[in-house]
Parts: structure tokens; C-alpha cells; sequence
């Protein structure tokens, strides 16, 4: 008896010297919050992770994309952005990637961030011909426009935001006027949002501009369309992106690269916390549904983030080693 108590003393004793050299090794962490909410959720995510499962000490600051670039690469505060749509810096950043200032860890999203012109997913499956924004221009008898339902209606982005210049360009190329469709601008993205939910409550079609990750996604299924054509990034940046472009032509909306970019301090000092860091990924529809929960239940980011762990153990339990998944389940 004395033997298996020495035993399971000396085991806790090695346990215990384990936790505290990783937490050494870990140490002190900062993480921005970038002000978008899929971004706000992976941020908390990560806190919770990186404290309960490798006794980092973590602070959570305020983030939005340059700034918080900017920080990064001239001050190396703070060590981690988890989810960072890195075209928005692509030059500066590749500049800081050679220089050795920030890494590129790895994709947080696995699909990326998605844009393009969706339908409700009630519409495609009544309507399986319906595969390509071709094929939904078929059909202006199902898209019906809020102030003349004798035309169809392709709804755009906010006003302002650089997506109802691409929308309206391929608007233009797709010949969409001709055939029967008016172009609607909701005005926000609250009007945008309150247009598909109108969609759905009243089971009416619905075709436009949106993107994932978001809650709308998460909560109404809808179906991305094909443009039936590659993505061109020459004629993208000379053409569908910039305003009143005469002669645009169809084109598909670029899959953005969604990463998490960390300083080469975090790096060198992480040890396996950078692991797992390189290790985590969610995919849009996962991300979508826990943004959806938190809207109905007015959830904070770090709700959010808990709802998640909660929820989702068979998805981020592959992330970590099963000793560090029993202690953030512990820890939940």
C-alpha cells in the first residue's frame, strides 16, 4: 500500500512538475479581439485553450485588422490574431513574414472566407435545375422584387461596402436587367439581413449578395450559386471591383485566405501552445451555427466560445492531446 501511494505520489509529483514547466513555457499571452464576431469566438476559443489546457496566462485586447497589423509588426503586441483575412495586408505582411517580425500559422477557416450570390436552400431543392446565378436568371417568377413582383430582384450588399460594386457590376455583365431582374440595395447590412429573414419566414425566393462565416448562414440554409467561370483576379482588380466599370464581365468572387498570424516572440516562446495553434481549424457552417446561438441567446464572444467546446467536442478534441482536451473540458 505504501509502494502504490509512494507510487501515485511520485506520478502526481511529475504530473504537477509537467503542468508547471509547460505553463512556464507558455507564459504570458495576448490575443486580439477582432471586432467581427466569427473572429471575437476563435479569441475566446483560444483563451480558454491556452489557459485551462497549457497553463498560459492570457489577456484578451481590442483588435480590428490594421490596427492590430500594425501593433503586431512594429511593437509585437499582441502575440496572436486568430483570425486575420490576410489579402487586407498582403504586401506588409509578406514583408514582415521574410523579415522575421510575424508567421503565418495557419488556416483558422477551412473554407476560407466565401462570397458570392446565394438562394434559399428551400428554393434549390424545389427547383434542382437551378444550379448557376445562369440558371437562377432563368426564373424572375421566383425571386420576386419588394416593390414590383412582376420582376425578379437581385439583392445587393450594403451601400459603401466594396461588395455592391462587385455585385452590381456582375449584375451588369450577367445581362440581368434584360432579363426581368431589378437591382434592390437594402441600404445596411440590418436590412440585408432583415430581407433574407422575410425570405424565409414568408417561404419566398430570394437571390443576392451575402457571405459566410456569419449568423444569417448559420441560421437560414442557403445555397451558393456558381457564376459557372474561374475567379480572375486581373480582370477582378481591373474591372468587377472598381466602380462603373464599362464593360464588366462575369466573373467569380475570390475565396479569401483566413489566417492566424502570431509574432515570431509567441512563436519562440509558445512551445506546444504554437502546436496547436497550427493544429485548429473550423469550417464556415460550424462557425455559422454557433454565430446563429449566439444571436438567439444574446451571447457574448466568450459565450460563444463556450457554447463551442460544449457543443462541438468531437471537433476540437482532434485538436489537442487527450490529456489537454481533459482539462478544458474540466475547466468548461
Amino acid at each position: 500500500m505504501k509502494k502504490l501511494l509512494a507510487a501515485t505520489l511520485f506520478a502526481a509529483g511529475i504530473y504537477a512538475a509537467a503542468g508547471s514547466a509547460q505553463a512556464a513555457e507558455c507564459g504570458d499571452v495576448s490575443i486580439a479581439e477582432m471586432n467581427w464576431a466569427s473572429a471575437g469566438v476563435a479569441a475566446y476559443v483560444d483563451k480558454i485553450i491556452l489557459e485551462s489546457g497549457y497553463g498560459c496566462t492570457v489577456t484578451v485586447v481590442t483588435g480590428d485588422t490594421m490596427p492590430t497589423f500594425a501593433s503586431m509588426n512594429e511593437k509585437g503586441q499582441p502575440d496572436i490574431a486568430p483570425e486575420f483575412w490576410v489579402n487586407a495586408v498582403r504586401t506588409a505582411l509578406d514583408q514582415a513574414i521574410a523579415e522575421g517580425r510575424l508567421i503565418q500559422a495557419a488556416p483558422l477557416l477551412s473554407d476560407g472566407g466565401v462570397e458570392g450570390w446565394w438562394i434559399p436552400k428551400f428554393i434549390a431543392d424545389e427547383h434542382p435545375d437551378i444550379k448557376t446565378v445562369e440558371d437562377a436568371l432563368k426564373h424572375p417568377e421566383l425571386f420576386p422584387a419588394p416593390e414590383d413582383p412582376s420582376k425578379g430582384a437581385v439583392t445587393n450588399c450594403p451601400s459603401g461596402w466594396n461588395c455592391q460594386v462587385s455585385t452590381a457590376n456582375l449584375y451588369k455583365a450577367l445581362g440581368a436587367k434584360d432579363k426581368g431582374f431589378e437591382l434592390v440595395d437594402t441600404g445596411s447590412a440590418a436590412g440585408l439581413d432583415g430581407s433574407i429573414a422575410n425570405a424565409f419566414e414568408n417561404k419566398k425566393g430570394w437571390l443576392g449578395y451575402y457571405w459566410a462565416p456569419t449568423a444569417i448562414l448559420g441560421k437560414y440554409e442557403m445555397v451558393k450559386l456558381s457564376f459557372g467561370v474561374d475567379h480572375d483576379k486581373a480582370n477582378w482588380d481591373a474591372c468587377t471591383a472598381v466602380p462603373d466599370c464599362p464593360d464588366p464581365k462575369v466573373n467569380a468572387y475570390p475565396v479569401s485566405d483566413v489566417y492566424t498570424v502570431v509574432t515570431k516572440g509567441f512563436a519562440e516562446k509558445a512551445g506546444v501552445a504554437m502546436d496547436y495553434v497550427k493544429t485548429r481549424k473550423w469550417d464556415n457552417a460550424t462557425v455559422g451555427k454557433v454565430l446563429a446561438w449566439m444571436e438567439e441567446n444574446q451571447g457574448t464572444n466568450e459565450d460563444g466560445a463556450k457554447h463551442f467546446l460544449e457543443t462541438y467536442p468531437e471537433m476540437w478534441t482532434t485538436w489537442v492531446a487527450p490529456e489537454v482536451a481533459e482539462k478544458v473540458k474540466a475547466a468548461l
